[in-house]
């Protein structure tokens, strides 16, 4: 063998992708230079999104929580305090796109929840995918795949890294909190079916349910849940960091007179109540560990991972607000629920031998009553009412019928058709409608979306303003409201804008590769986490990153 075939040699084996071996962290030294022939990785990489959970309340009710939950995260692991949201809307789909891209709206391509497609001249659901069938029940909830997102996911790579060996698994109670943080190459993804009580897929993934599913929803579990009232965990008058239980802004469960405690469920035949509890992420992290023994991850020669989303924090402070007792109560008990999961990883992984993150998709406001109550400046945005002031002015001054199509994620659609029909041009009614929109209630600006040169807007809004829009799927217009406004009704909490309660989300590390028990005041960023575990895994980063690796998380 010549000099050349063998110095080739020699750097492949020596090479970080010639092997993709585990080894325990004592063979990367502090310094982060590799002394082993195989390159060292987590057996497993766990990835947990709470829905809703705004930065605070990891440490709102800290003294309530036990050691082994959130508690054993902040001791035991490492958090980046100051970690936000780089774009707006601080919506569900673009917050787990985005932790598990690395990326933002603009590239991703996930506006929100929902987006108007004028290709399709409706509006377009961010999994809807119409070429797939449902699988587990006769549904239609199934009908779902992450065909709309437009980059990949660090699952993704990791799966291209290994050549497909690594398994990758996502799981929430919402179809989107499961698909989009699984990605494109995903070996599986299960939400659940309201309607029937189960946990489904699609036949993207599969054509039948794995039998492990199939004997977890013959038990029945969200009947179980539903047939006992929910109390509070602990004497409710120890409850001292919530409001009253019984107060005029809080959502009711269908057939209550009124939204305090116990909340009996037990004649409800929609099994889509069970969300709207704190048993919904007991039911979701039940069926985790379930997957987690089929898949066998964390058990093979290469990382796997498991991306979780906590579905119930969001219904929960939707209906109650993030100040009730309803909150308080779902928070405790998730923290138990947390601790029950982190013990079984370390039994069926091993402690040390997975790298697990927490975060949230976005946080959430306080709802307006609450704070007008307490003197602090709020209102409720009221789309129906900016809508048709909007739509009867451009009537009568053009004689346009709806010239205001329809508002997404706070994004204002034109009617091209309507006012190509009255014989307008596009830029003469913008320019009329545009200062109209800004003297509405609740509006603090405006901003035409073709026209960023001249947005009048100062940072961190403009830049996340800017990563919130997409060529191809965005509006005309993108409306910002004044702080502590919100979209919704008289009761119950609402997300979506670019103000600290809606994107100052936690973010806690924990496990194999991690600093234990330190933290980090400098702003990071979402978009930072699918990079930090690239980098954790020796990986390229997803195909749309825009976000880099924390380098104070890594021991």
């Amino acid at each position: 063998m010549n000099r050349k075939k063998m110095l080739a040699g020699l750097l492949l084996i020596l090479s970080p992708f010639g092997v993709f071996a585990q080894k325990t962290a004592n063979n990367v030294p502090s310094n982060g230079k590799i002394v082993s022939k195989e390159l060292a990785r987590p057996k497993l990489v766990v990835g947990i999104v709470v829905d809703q959970m705004r930065w605070d309340f990891l440490y709102r009710y800290y003294d309530r929580y036990t050691n082994n939950g959130f508690k054993r995260l902040v001791q035991q692991g490492f958090s980046c305090e100051n970690t936000f949201l780089p774009y707006t809307p601080a919506i569900t789909a673009c917050g787990h796109a985005c932790v598990y891209t690395g990326s933002v709206p603009a590239l991703h391509g996930i506006l929100g929840n929902n987006w108007y497609s004028r290709d399709l001249n409706r509006r377009v659901y961010c999994v809807e995918d119409t070429t797939v069938q449902t699988v587990g029940t006769d549904t239609k909830d199934g009908l779902m795949s992450p065909r709309n997102m437009l980059t990949n996911t660090i699952g993704d790579e990791l799966r291209i890294a290994t050549n497909f060996k690594s398994k990758v698994v996502g799981i929430a109670l919402k179809d989107r909190g499961a698909i989009l943080p699984a990605g494109h190459a995903a070996n599986a993804a299960f939400w659940y079916d309201g309607e029937r009580g189960a946990f489904i897929t699609s036949t993207y993934y599969m054509n039948d349910l794995p039998a492990f599913a199939k004997e977890f929803n013959a038990q029945k579990w969200p009947e179980k849940y539903l047939s006992t009232p929910w109390s509070t965990l602990y004497p409710i008058n120890t409850y001292t960091q919530s409001t009253a239980d019984d107060v005029a802004w809080e959502g009711k469960f269908k057939g209550e007179k009124t939204s305090t405690f116990p909340h009996d469920l037990s004649k409800s035949t929609n099994m889509e109540d069970l969300c709207s509890t704190p048993f919904g992420n007991t039911y979701t992290l039940e069926f985790a560990k379930k997957a987690l023994d089929f898949y066998q991850l964390g058990k093979g020669d290469v990382t796997d991972m498991l991306n979780v989303s906590l579905s119930s924090t969001d219904y929960v402070g939707h209906q109650f607000g993030p100040n009730s007792i309803e909150t308080e109560d779902t928070y405790l008990r998730l923290d138990k629920d947390l601790g029950a999961f982190f013990d079984y990883l370390d039994a069926k992984v091993g402690k040390g031998n997975y790298t697990l993150f927490l975060t949230a998709d976005h946080g959430v406001q306080n709802i307006a009553a609450f704070n007008k109550e307490h003197g602090i400046p709020a209102g409720v945005w009221n789309q129906s009412a900016f809508t048709k002031a909007i739509n009867e002015a451009a009537k009568k001054e053009f004689g346009i019928s709806d010239a205001i199509l329809t508002i997404q994620n706070y994004q204002v659609y034109m009617n091209y058709k309507a006012i190509e029909q009255a014989g307008k041009k596009l830029e003469q009614v913008k320019a009329f409608i545009h200062p109209l929109m800004k003297q509405q209630v609740g509006i603090a600006n405006v901003i035409d979306e073709e026209r960023w040169g001249d947005a009048p807007l100062i940072e961190p809004i403009r830049s996340m303003a800017l990563n919130g829009y997409n060529t191809q799927r965005s509006g005309d217009f993108m409306l910002f409201l004044q702080p502590g406004w919100s979209y919704g009704g008289a009761t119950g909490a609402n997300h979506g804008v670019w103000n600290p309660y809606d994107t100052h989300i936690p973010l806690v590390w924990m496990g194999w590769g991690i600093k234990q028990g330190g933290s980090t005041n400098r702003t990071t960023y979402m978009t930072d986490i699918a990079s930090t575990v690239a980098a954790l895994l020796h990986i390229q980063m997803p195909n749309g990153a825009v976000g880099h690796a924390i380098e104070e998380v890594k021991k």
